[in-house]
């Protein structure tokens, strides 16, 4: 059945086995044409006005409050079965509301460039949001993994904490520079408030320190040895 067609077969079924009588309301004589109550008496009862309980009824695209849901399940002695069921299909004829894609997120050169700095010196990323990976600097990269090397859809830190088995191993032993503990700092950027740079670093003079500097000469570029030119 519609949805539409089943708010209105439901509501109208509802007040028509409500006698006016028993409820209180007067009654003017003469012969009601459908049994039961009608709109402006379920809207009397209800607190609502008769044009708003019609489109209702109608099965016209409202915003309806529990309140007057409530105030209509009264109105119409429902059961709470009955009332849970109204909830139900009212919300479902609810016209969807269009959602507009989210704006692709890139990091600026400004900040690429504070990564690139940092790049000998302390891991750094820059999270978007649901933690997605933006970018990471070289070191960051060798202490975790090249994320910008993943597929789009890959590059969260939260899927590869909980789905790359490798992390199992790396949360407890790197396998380059063995065990090592970093603690971070996050900034929010004020121009991107829904990006976040995050710096790893390590306590001075420990062996967390050292292992980070023996990563950083480990993922160092080495250099082109020079080629002299025959004379």
């Amino acid at each position: 059945m519609d949805q539409n067609a089943e708010l209105k077969e439901f509501l109208r079924s509802r007040r028509a086995r409500l006698d006016p009588a028993e409820l209180g309301l007067d009654m003017d004589g003469g012969v009601r044409r459908v049994p039961g109550l009608r709109r402006e008496e379920v809207a009397r009862l209800a607190g609502v006005s008769v044009d708003y309980y019609s489109r209702l009824e109608q099965g016209r695209y409202l915003n309806v409050s529990d309140e007057v849901l409530d105030a209509i399940a009264q109105a119409l002695q429902l059961d709470a079965a009955e009332r849970t069921y109204l909830v139900q299909i009212t919300r479902s004829t609810r016209r969807p509301r269009r959602r507009t894609p989210p704006r692709v997120q890139r990091v600026r050169p400004g900040i690429r460039r504070i990564l690139e700095t940092l790049d000998d010196v302390t891991p750094a990323f820059v999270f978007g949001r649901r933690l997605d990976v933006l970018a990471a600097n070289r070191l960051a990269r060798a202490l975790m993994t090249d994320f910008e090397a993943l597929p789009p859809r890959e590059r969260n830190l939260m899927r590869y904490t909980f789905l790359d088995e490798s992390t199992r191993e790396l949360y407890y032993h790197h396998p380059l520079v063995g065990d090592l503990t970093v603690e971070y700092e996050s900034v929010v950027l004020p121009a991107d408030p829904d990006q976040t740079l995050c710096i790893y670093t390590a306590e001075p003079n420990s062996p967390s320190e050292a292992a980070l500097k023996l990563l950083t000469n480990w993922r160092s570029p080495q250099p082109t040895p020079s080629t002299s030119r025959a004379n």
